[in-house]
């Protein structure tokens, strides 16, 4: 097994790192760090606050917090490039900062972060288009872990079906890191004290985040919501289901799954159709942005995913999903990540379309072997896309790239990080 499984990893950046930011500031007057909690946003920009001795404040702390709520303009007052951390806390800021932008256009004047999307926001009094670029940061992807080059977007839309990787892993080393997921706290612990962390994670971000968004009614039925979802993970979004299920009305639940969007829980994968195909479904599917987080909900663990009738299936798609929707804030590829499905039930699990109209289109198997009828989804959808479809892929738990046919590869999961 890799050593990363098991070694403390330290506080590692995702990639988006100072070159990232820095750059932005450059021609942006302001700049907003956000994503998940604990995914190293603060860890990035305590790092450029040294390096350009810029002025921080926190908003995580009481008395900074009530000062910014007092008086939001005299707070955001800087002759330096001034980092406000967990700006969500005091929403009014962000008017006061519209308005100091406004009369002063110099670029680099504000870095901003927050854990819940912030524009989303009720309290947000107006956004700041044009003088502000958010940039979204993820729990750790697998290359940023073990220092691979995660550059397989970019490899298999200029390869094609000449793709090809052979992996060192096997079917017990993806469980391990689905279980282990990508939070830096979770990577630096193993057994008990991992899903101490995921206990408390989610916890916290219902009571804390998940409350300042909007007022929650129904706590336990917030966490119910939240570990059905996780049995749900890779299969489909419908809010009418869910709420049959958990004896709520539809509109709530709608509302509940938008404010575990906003807190970078959940992530929904909208449909793809193009419409080529009148039987295409519309409803997105459901993806936990870290797979560690939905293998605690689900009381998951290495040992019980490894019995033949466990849920690795849906947690193996969901964490494939979200290793690619990383890979895509950094690939040079401009592309969008979908799902396939008719009414017919035929389906493929992602799809990828670049600017061009370009697809790639992957199933994930939990499986170390690979048959032809495991293309049977991606043999649908080429046969509507014709020239378009640059290759229908497999990944699985195997060692070796094979070919199934004209532009058809099983490829090892592990391709994602290692090319």
């Amino acid at each position: 097994m890799n050593a990363a499984l098991t070694s403390p990893i330290g506080r590692i950046l995702p990639r988006h790192s100072q070159e990232t930011v820095a750059e932005a500031l450059k021609d942006t007057r302001v700049v907003l760090i956000t994503g998940a909690r604990q995914c190293g946003k603060s860890t990035l920009v305590q790092q450029i606050v040294k390096a350009t001795d810029a002025e921080w404040r926190s908003l995580d702390r009481a008395a900074t917090r009530q000062a910014a709520q007092f008086d939001p303009t005299s707070f955001v007052e800087s002759q330096q490039l001034l980092a406000i951390d967990e700006v969500q806390r005091a929403p009014d800021l962000l008017l006061a900062i519209k308005e100091q932008v406004d009369t002063d256009p110099r670029p680099g004047q504000y870095l901003l972060t927050g854990s819940a999307q912030v524009l989303g926001l009720k309290a947000v009094p107006d956004a700041l288009p044009g003088r502000m670029e958010t940039i979204e940061l993820w729990p750790l992807s697998q290359g940023e872990i073990d220092a691979k080059p995660d550059g397989f977007i970019d490899a298999i839309f200029e390869s094609g079906p000449r793709f090809k990787h052979t992996s060192g892993l096997g079917r017990d080393d993806y469980i391990a890191r689905v279980v282990r997921g990508g939070f830096p706290e979770a990577v630096a612990r193993n057994g008990r004290r991992r899903e101490r962390f995921f206990d408390n994670y989610v916890a916290d971000l219902i009571n804390r985040d998940v409350i300042q968004l909007s007022e929650i009614e129904r706590g336990p039925q917030m966490r119910a919501l939240v570990r059905m979802l996780a049995a749900r993970s890779g299969g489909l979004l419908t809010p009418g289901s869910i709420a049959n299920d958990l004896g709520l009305a539809q509109q709530t639940v709608t509302r509940y799954l938008g404010l575990l969007e906003a807190v970078f829980l959940i992530k929904r994968i909208p449909a793809w159709s193009r419409n080529l195909s009148a039987r295409a479904v519309a409803t997105p599917k459901v993806a936990f942005v870290d797979s560690g987080i939905a293998a605690n909900l689900l009381g998951q663990n290495e040992a019980s995913l490894r019995r033949p009738e466990s849920q690795l299936g849906g947690l193996l798609e969901g964490f494939v999903t979200m290793e690619l929707a990383r890979q895509l804030t950094w690939s040079h590829t401009r592309a969008e990540l979908h799902h396939y499905r008719t009414k017919d039930q035929v389906e493929v699990d992602i799809v990828l379309e670049d600017r061009q109209g370009r697809i790639v289109a992957f199933d994930v198997k939990a499986s170390a072997t690979v048959r032809p009828e495991d293309f049977r989804g991606i043999n649908h959808l080429a046969a509507r896309l014709g020239d378009e479809l640059v290759a229908g892929i497999v990944l699985y738990t195997g060692t070796e790239t094979l070919a199934f046919g004209e532009k058809r590869l099983a490829v090892p999961v592990s391709a994602l990080w290692e090319c």
